[in-house]
């Protein structure tokens, strides 16, 4: 079995996971973020692939991520499911920074991001987006939330917006108005391309700040790196509890994802 987790800002490692190589490659698509690290976690056959989004140096800003290539080469990798962590504005009343949001839809505010693999002389592919997360891995994912005794919220709205500025106070009042919970910069066209190469994707908001407005106090990078830091140790144990429990063989709808899906 192959994992593959992605890091946003703040997470440019997991500890616990030993490093056995390194792959860096050239997609169709052109080059990822940065290469992959290639490694496992003591007594498990799991193999875990680590990309962080942004690079190791974070010198990628959110619109400028190779989206494509990133999702592309965990394909080429054996890689069939991935969870992605990301940094996130709490918008929700009662969202606080340290809470994690294992999120369950998303409303894509981006513009001129390269969103789909299916485009010029390829087949025209409409895949099915109702559920942008796969249920199966979610459903893991709080079981080893409960056995590492981390309080997740089962739910939540993701608004992705191109940054890489921060949103403004009347930006998050409308989002807030519909529906969402919590603002970032990187889930999507992330999420709708692994669904496009039929591979599992969840994604875990981390609650770094509140989105702006909300408290009136000025948003700083700087919230956003010690939030992550923090809360580093918590990932770390919701991964490695995660391996046990997933199951041998996926069991959800992501696999048969282009089923029906072409013109």
């Amino acid at each position: 079995m192959k994992l593959g987790i992605i890091g946003g800002s703040g997470i440019y490692d997991i500890e616990g996971i030993i490093i056995k190589d390194e792959k860096k490659m050239k997609t169709p698509f052109g080059y990822p973020s940065d290469k992959y690290l290639i490694g496992v976690i003591p007594n498990s056959k799991t193999t875990i692939i680590f990309l962080q989004r942004h690079s190791e140096k974070h010198n990628i800003p959110p619109h400028k991520i190779n989206y494509k290539a990133n999702i592309w080469g965990f394909k080429e990798l054996g890689v069939n499911r991935i969870i992605a962590f990301g940094a996130s504005g709490g918008i929700k009343k009662g969202l606080h920074p340290g809470d994690f949001i294992l999120l369950d839809q998303i409303i894509d505010m981006t513009s001129n991001r390269p969103n789909t693999y299916y485009e010029g002389d390829t087949d025209v592919v409409h895949v099915d987006f109702t559920e942008p997360f796969c249920p199966e891995l979610r459903n893991s994912i709080i079981k080893s939330a409960s056995i590492s005794r981390i309080n997740i919220k089962k739910n939540g709205t993701y608004i992705c917006v191109d940054g890489p500025r921060l949103e403004t106070k009347a930006e998050i009042k409308f989002f807030s108005r519909i529906g969402g919970d919590v603002v970032g910069m990187t889930g999507m066209p992330e999420a709708v391309l692994a669904r496009e190469l039929e591979i599992c994707y969840a994604s875990v908001s981390i609650i770094t700040n509140y989105a702006a407005g909300i408290t009136g106090n000025k948003l700083t990078v700087k919230e956003v790196l010690e939030t992550m830091r923090e809360n580093k140790d918590k990932i770390k144990r919701l991964i490695i509890n995660l391996i046990p429990i997933l199951p041998s063989e996926r069991n959800c709808f992501c696999k048969y994802a282009l089923k029906d899906a072409k013109m």
